[in-house]
C-alpha cells in the first residue's frame, strides 16, 4: 500500500508574521488523517506581544481576542510539539505547505519558552518524513509562471476550497492535505516513492531552488532576505549536514 492511503498528519500555523526568529505563532492545527477518517486539533495562543494589525487581517485573530481566549505559549506549545512528535515516531509523515516556515517558527518558539526542541524528542534525531506540496508542485511543474500561493495550487489541481475560509490554520491543513491527493493524481509516480527517499529528494529539490533564486536576487542587488537552502527545518545553530543529491523520482 502507498503511503498516500495510509495515514498523515497535516500541520499549519497562523503567526504574528514570517521572521521565524523573531514572530510567535497565534493558532495552529494538526489535522489526522487516514483513509476517509479525520480528526483535528486547534490551538488558539496568546503570543505574549500584540499581534499586528496587518497579520489580523490575514487570520482574523486580533491581540484582544488572543488574550482573551487564548492559551498560554508554554502549555500549548509543548502540545503541539508532543503531537508532532507522536506521528513522526510513528513513521506518519507530517504533511505542510511550505513546511520550513512552521517548522522553524515551531524549533525558535520552543526554545523561547525553554520547551525542548522537536528534533530532540524525534527517536531519529531529525523532522522526518515530511511532505510539502509547495516544494513538490514547484519541483514538477519548474517553469510555469504565476502565483504558487496555497489557493493558486488548489485551483490549478481541482482542490475544491472556500477561499475565504483560509489563512485559518485548519482550513489550511485540510486544504494541503487534499493538495497532497491531487498531486498524486496529477504524478502517480509521487505515489510509490518511499517517504524516506521522496523526503531527502525534497531537500534537494529545495537546495536547488533556494540557491539557484538566491543567487538570481544577488545578480539584481538584492542581498536581504536570501532563501535559505535548509529544508524542513532552518536549525538554530549553524550546524548542519550537506543535503543529499539527487533528483525526484529519479
Amino acid at each position: 500500500m502507498s503511503w498516500i492511503d495510509q495515514t498523515m498528519v497535516g500541520f499549519d500555523t497562523e503567526t504574528t508574521g514570517v521572521a521565524t526568529a523573531r514572530d510567535r505563532i497565534v493558532t495552529a492545527a494538526l489535522i489526522t488523517r487516514t483513509g476517509h477518517d479525520v480528526s483535528a486539533r486547534t490551538w488558539l495562543i496568546d503570543p505574549g506581544v500584540e499581534i499586528p494589525a496587518a497579520a489580523t487581517a490575514v487570520h482574523g485573530i486580533s491581540t484582544e481576542r488572543a488574550r482573551a481566549e487564548g492559551q498560554a505559549p508554554a502549555e500549548a506549545l509543548e502540545q503541539i510539539a508532543a503531537a508532532l512528535a507522536h506521528a513522526l515516531n510513528a513513521g506518519q509523515p507530517v504533511v505542510a505547505y511550505n513546511a520550513q516556515f512552521d517548522l522553524t517558527i515551531l524549533e525558535h518558539e520552543l526554545a523561547r519558552h525553554g520547551l525542548p526542541s522537536l528534533v530532540s524528542r524525534l527517536d531519529r534525531g531529525e523532522i522526518r518524513p515530511v511532505v510539502d506540496p509547495y516544494v513538490l508542485d514547484r519541483h514538477l511543474d519548474r517553469y510555469r509562471k504565476g502565483s504558487r500561493k496555497l489557493i493558486d495550487l488548489c485551483t490549478l489541481y481541482a482542490v475544491r476550497v472556500e477561499a475565504d475560509s483560509l489563512h485559518a490554520a485548519d482550513a489550511d491543513v485540510l486544504a494541503t492535505l487534499e493538495l497532497v491527493r491531487a498531486l498524486a493524481a496529477a504524478y502517480p509516480a509521487l505515489a510509490s516513492v518511499e517517504l524516506d527517499a521522496l523526503h531527502d529528494q525534497q531537500i534537494s529539490a529545495y537546495k536547488d531552488w533556494a540557491t539557484g533564486f538566491a543567487a538570481w536576487l544577488r545578480s539584481r542587488g538584492r542581498t536581504e532576505d536570501l532563501p535559505d537552502p535548509r529544508w524542513p527545518l532552518v536549525p538554530r545553530l549553524d550546524a548542519v549536514d550537506e543535503a543529499p543529491e539527487g533528483t525526484l523520482f529519479a
